[in-house]
């Protein structure tokens, strides 16, 4: 697609000292999932965002900025032009989304457990998400409950339906019920020994730990270094426990073009024989593999590959039969 460029852009530069209210337009790349070409040209084009300018001349943007441009990727994503929606403000962008939850309501089951969140009843909460466990065990329950309630935390909090900190409080209470639950499982200690982790600036670890619950349903055996991981202590983490697969994940909020290459730094300074696995919705924009990894759309694509690994290394091999799984790796 060519675009017109508009030559004029005004800046204000700041003078004072570095303000935590504003962010650099990597952070902004980061956080948004827009690429920074994607901003310049938006800025030429429709002259927002409008950034300020620091005292090296580095553009940064505004609170209010990254909460709009959110809001425009995601109705974006639903197949709104940008030309369409970018100058309105962010109560009317919230309220198209809003519209959007309406026509998509939650099942009742789900909307059980969200109502404690919606009142601030935090032991409501967990008492919901544990009765779901329990009702569903730790497969259906991330597959289900755990996938469906992020999905629906993330556009709620787009729309302006819950606060920040309500999403941080249920992304506190999954976090720490799924540990107890990977906890309590059974332990194979079954090969392969996987290590888990996410690359510096993916801060999410719920995705994390439903793969890692997924996969000790297997029986595998998985080392979990938590998230922002660098790549350098990445090889120095397989070797030091030996593991036979590095799995990273990649939330929607990560740019595909940040991902790609953290990929491919990735691949290049591990051994050929450790097999590189990735999953996460920022992946989706990616259309070619980079060599040596194994991208996963889903938990299924994610036992298959593990049923693949254990048939091609048949004396590690100690198979724990389960029952096929169907849900993307969010």
């Amino acid at each position: 697609m060519s675009w017109t460029n508009y030559t004029h852009s005004v800046f204000i530069t700041l003078t004072a000292q570095p303000n935590p209210e504003v962010l650099t337009i990597a952070a902004v790349e980061r956080d948004t999932a827009l690429s920074k070409d994607t901003l310049r040209i938006w800025e030429r084009r429709y002259h927002f965002p409008q950034p300020l300018r620091d005292l090296k001349g580095e553009r940064v943007y505004s609170q209010a900025d990254v909460s709009k441009l959110r809001l425009l990727r995601m109705l974006i994503e639903r197949g709104h032009r940008p030309g369409n929606i970018i100058h309105l403000s962010i109560s009317a962008l919230q309220e198209i989304v809003q519209q959007k939850h309406q026509n998509e309501p939650l099942p009742a089951d789900l909307a059980q457990i969200i109502e404690p969140l919606l009142h601030h009843d935090l032991l409501g909460l967990r008492q919901q998400l544990l009765q779901a466990l329990m009702r569903q065990g730790l497969q259906q329950f991330i597959t289900y409950t755990v996938s469906a309630l992020n999905d629906w935390i993330g556009r709620a909090w787009l729309a302006g339906t819950i606060a920040v900190f309500d999403e941080h409080i249920y992304t506190e209470h999954v976090q720490n019920i799924l540990r107890n639950a990977i906890v309590d499982q059974h332990l194979h200690n079954d090969s392969p020994r996987i290590l888990l982790s996410s690359l510096p600036g993916e801060k999410h670890r719920i995705s994390l730990l439903m793969v890692e619950g997924m996969l000790a349903i297997e029986g595998v055996s998985c080392v979990a270094l938590g998230a922002e991981t660098p790549i350098h202590d990445v090889v120095e983490a397989v070797r030091a426990y030996q593991a036979d697969i590095v799995a990273l994940s990649f939330s929607e909020a990560f740019p595909s073009t940040t991902a790609l290459s953290c990929l491919i730094a990735q691949r290049a300074a591990l051994s050929p024989t450790i097999e590189l696995w990735a999953g996460g919705h920022g992946l989706d924009r990616i259309q070619k593999t980079p060599h040596g990894v194994l991208i996963l759309r889903s938990f299924e694509d994610m036992r298959y590959a593990l049923q693949r690994w254990r048939t091609e290394h048949p004396n590690n091999q100690h198979l724990t039969v389960s029952t096929p799984i169907a849900q993307p790796i969010t």
